[in-house]
């Protein structure tokens, strides 16, 4: 991750130190189960535990020769130790550490992101409850379509959340596995019991049928969670962006003091938060692309995946930490303005009452096509010449014979047409004040 973006706490897991200091944790804990089976002597064990480290500037120079950085890694282990160094690796293979690594810090880093895609929630939570009832002009096609509220608007985030949430979840299951079965998998040299050892101590899962790797659809399942968190930051902030425009007005999200807008324009206050969450949403889609393609190598193994992971799972981690707190912050200081709400359904008219008098016909006896007909040609003529609609309805010789003023003013009423907005707020549990 570059520096601007960069979360420290997920930084440190992805650092070589961190990394250097899980390979270590693994070799212990297998040598650990060897030693309960009685293949490494109590002894040897203490030795191996009180004395065994690393040294990161040591395994870099190492690499430099032999050009392996797994080898690195264990040369420099093995340069703090005695005799009993023989036993630190002994029937694994690289990506039995590799992989297992790669899960405890997928582990770590799902942790984090979890956490903070919980407190998006809450905050969208908390949005949805603040703006329950506020009504407001829906629009499709960029174009006034038909009232809703801003309540209703933004629990259709909220319940993204649920959904993107379940997936996150069901990733990390999927990811978080480890291997101890060497070369290819076979277990030839190490009994399964210590791969359950290692990983039930790790608190992760097992490959089910690993070659020499963990298969790599796994990940992807994990990269595709977090692109669709991404998709779900990405349709938040387009939404906001929109909403914040001069000529609609009715939303905004919070400018801090002292902050500036622009480097020409003094009076600008930008939708910067949702600009740049839709462009990071990109760079997690992207990451998915590889991730695919990842999963399809030769054989038992080759590692033209290795380099790809390398950058995608350490920015793609901190990309979605560091987006989602911009989110939370984005979704928990937005401020509504009822005043530009108010005229903006002012302004649409009440030609949105199009569909109600449209049914209200059928439900008279008239087929659709003849009730869009009447409907459309009063509404296109108090569109250009700018009328009610409601009064050219009433006028309308065509549909007044069919209603009496009172029903029609009962039937076209905003409490009317959002009516069951409670009830669609209720499916999330979002009237429940206590939760």
């Amino acid at each position: 991750m570059i520096e601007r973006y960069s979360i420290p706490e997920m930084s440190e897991i992805w650092t070589t130190e961190s990394r250097y200091s899980r390979w270590l944790e693994i070799e212990l804990l297998v040598v650990e189960a060897r030693a309960e089976s009685g293949d490494v002597t109590g002894e040897d064990l203490e030795l191996i535990r009180e004395k065994a480290s690393f040294d990161v500037e040591r395994a870099a120079e190492i690499e430099k020769t032999v050009r392996h950085d797994v080898i690195a890694f264990l040369t420099s282990v093995s340069e703090s130790l005695g005799p009993e160094s023989r036993h630190i690796h002994y029937g694994m293979t690289s990506s039995d550490i590799l992989d297992t690594c790669l899960a405890m810090q997928l582990k770590d880093s799902g942790e984090l992101i979890m956490n903070e895609l919980d407190a998006l929630g809450k905050a969208l939570k908390g949005l949805v409850r603040r703006t329950r009832g506020v009504m407001c002009i829906g629009r499709s096609h960029g174009m006034f379509a038909e009232p809703t509220t801003l309540g209703l608007k933004f629990a259709g985030f909220y319940s993204e959340y649920v959904r993107v949430r379940k997936r996150l979840k069901d990733g990390l299951r999927s990811a978080c596995v480890g291997k101890l079965s060497g070369a290819v998998g076979t277990y030839t040299h190490l009994d399964p019991s210590v791969e359950e050892y290692v990983c039930r101590r790790l608190g992760i899962g097992i490959e089910n049928v690993a070659t020499q790797i963990v298969a790599r659809d796994r990940h992807a399942d994990f990269i595709y969670a977090l692109s669709t968190i991404g998709g779900l930051m990405e349709r938040l902030g387009m939404e906001i962006r929109h909403l914040q425009r001069s000529e609609v007005g009715e939303v905004e999200e919070s400018f801090g003091k002292g902050q500036k807008g622009s480097s020409a324009m003094p009076h600008k206050r930008n939708p910067i938060i949702s600009e740049r969450l839709c462009g990071l949403a990109r760079m997690l889609r992207g990451y998915l692309i590889p991730s695919l393609e990842n999963t399809a190598l030769w054989h038992e193994r080759d590692i033209s995946h290795s380099s790809a992971e390398r950058f995608i799972f350490p920015d793609a981690c901190g990309i979605t930490l560091y987006a989602l707190r911009k989110a939370v912050s984005l979704v928990s200081g937005l401020r509504v303005l009822p005043k530009a709400i108010a005229g903006n359904i002012d302004s649409a008219g009440d030609r949105f009452y199009s569909q109600t008098i449209m049914l209200m016909l059928i439900d008279a006896g008239l087929t659709r096509e003849e009730a869009y007909r009447l409907v459309q040609n009063v509404a296109m003529n108090a569109m250009e010449s700018d009328k009610g609609f409601l009064d050219m309805v009433k006028d309308d010789p065509g549909i007044g014979e069919y209603f009496t003023t009172d029903v029609i003013n009962r039937k076209c009423t905003l409490e009317y047409h959002l009516r069951n907005e409670n009830n669609t707020l209720d499916r999330l549990g979002l009237l429940n004040e206590d939760e």
